[in-house]
């Protein structure tokens, strides 16, 4: 697998139709935390939202919400979680993919993925993806040959190095793992439950709550080996006492 960072001028990307023409009236950004299903057709994402202002709260979005999916193309939008210390909306929303895209979707075939760092501004967009060499490859011949104008910032030749703690997780730790950093679950103060997590993983809180731990003992477990030596509390002092 092999990833590469684009960057892209975003009014490039309006004429295109792939950006809608007023969004940064509003926004200040938009970036894609995590791509859940993408298909040729449609796509459905969770993204966080910048606003230039004040939030607005979630009763006035959902009395607003057949506008906002009108102007914005939505299929389907859905109010995630809301940050007013950083302006930010976190969103879910589903989405028809442009004639354009469905072409590079088609060219795909699949093995190409959107990853992080994907963040779009009123300047440029800044867009990762993730696949096979031969899909990327492919990918970028037909940018190149419709004389579309964009700039590689990185390539690399994996997505994880071997010995990145990534690769000891399982794909559905890994996955579950990096939603609920994206969403907020490992915060301070927590942002989201694990029972509102996993209903929109449909998963039972119970479930997704074992997956989580398999994957953090994994990575602490991880660790320990790394630092050579284990804590005298991981050895089985009570939290907070100490062991002469």
């Amino acid at each position: 697998m092999q990833s590469v960072t684009l960057e892209f001028r975003t009014e490039d990307l309006v004429l295109l139709g792939l950006i809608p023409e007023d969004l940064f009236a509003k926004y200040e950004e938009v970036e894609l935390l995590e791509t859940l299903r993408l298909e040729q057709g449609w796509r459905l994402q969770l993204l966080r939202v910048r606003r230039k202002g004040a939030l607005r709260s979630a009763a006035e979005l959902e009395r607003e919400s057949r506008r906002i999916r009108a102007v914005y193309g939505f299929e389907t939008f859905e109010l995630v979680e809301r940050r007013p210390r950083t302006r930010d909306y976190i969103v879910l929303v589903r989405q028809r993919n442009p004639e354009r895209l469905r072409r590079l979707l088609s060219l795909a075939g699949g093995e190409v993925s959107p990853t992080a760092p994907f963040r779009i501004s009123a300047e440029k967009v800044v867009a990762s993806f993730r696949g096979e060499e031969k899909a990327l490859r492919r990918v970028l011949r037909r940018l190149d040959r419709e004389e579309f104008p964009y700039r590689v910032l990185r390539a690399s030749g994996r997505a994880y190095p071997p010995d990145a703690p990534a690769s000891l997780l399982t794909p559905l730790q890994a996955e579950m793992l990096a939603r609920a950093w994206v969403l907020g679950f490992y915060a301070v103060p927590r942002r989201i439950t694990l029972s509102r997590m996993a209903h929109q993983t449909g998963r039972s809180a119970p479930a997704l709550g074992k997956i989580l731990r398999r994957a953090e003992g994994r990575l602490v477990l991880q660790w320990l080996s790394t630092e050579g030596s284990v804590p005298v509390a991981v050895a089985g002092a009570p939290d907070g006492e100490r062991v002469a």
